[in-house]
């Protein structure tokens, strides 16, 4: 549906947006050299969960998409030879119950 789609007032961006079925899901993708500090994944913090919500609750409405098929996963890349990349479904909190956006 969306690649880098951003707020209206610039201060949040979603990597990728895309249809799962019924399911509106909300992809962010954590690209990293190297594993040395941790896993790519390990990059998103309570600010950028935030962002996130805050994007998906204004791209559900705008879409008509209930609440409850809102989904967040993390895509995580490694750049070693060849890449690893791990894909992490239903990856944040921030569907459970309701989310502070």
């Amino acid at each position: 549906m969306a690649r880098n789609y951003r707020l209206s007032t610039g201060e949040a961006e979603a990597d990728v947006i895309a249809w799962e079925g019924d399911t509106l899901v909300f992809v962010e993708v954590k690209t990293r050299e190297t594993a040395d500090f941790g896993p790519p994944e390990r990059a998103i913090g309570e600010d950028k969960r935030q962002h996130l919500v805050k994007i998906a609750r204004a791209y559900a409405r705008k879409s008509g998409t209930a609440w409850d098929k809102v989904r967040f996963d993390v895509i995580g890349i490694v750049m070693t030879e060849p890449p690893t990349i791990e894909h992490f479904r239903d990856a944040l909190p921030a569907r459970r119950g309701r989310a502070r956006a």
